[in-house]
């Protein structure tokens, strides 16, 4: 009997921290959705850029470096 306690108790508590990983997946930040200072800034240059019409499409950039 005590061997069906301890096992209920194992189980009980894989139930519990499955419970707590759902949680905790719930309000994880994806870090690959946090820019730096340098990747902001880059950002920004290139919203600069396409506004300015300085941008180059990768199929015309491909010709140019000839591939």
């Amino acid at each position: 009997m005590p061997e069906i306690d301890f096992e209920k108790r194992i189980f009980d508590e894989l139930v519990h921290i499955k419970a707590e990983l759902s949680k905790i997946r719930e309000h994880m930040v994806d870090v690959d959705t946090i820019l730096t200072e340098d990747e902001r800034h880059i950002v920004k240059e290139s919203f600069e850029h396409e506004k300015e019409g300085k941008l180059v499409s990768l199929s015309d950039f491909k010709k140019e470096i000839g591939l």
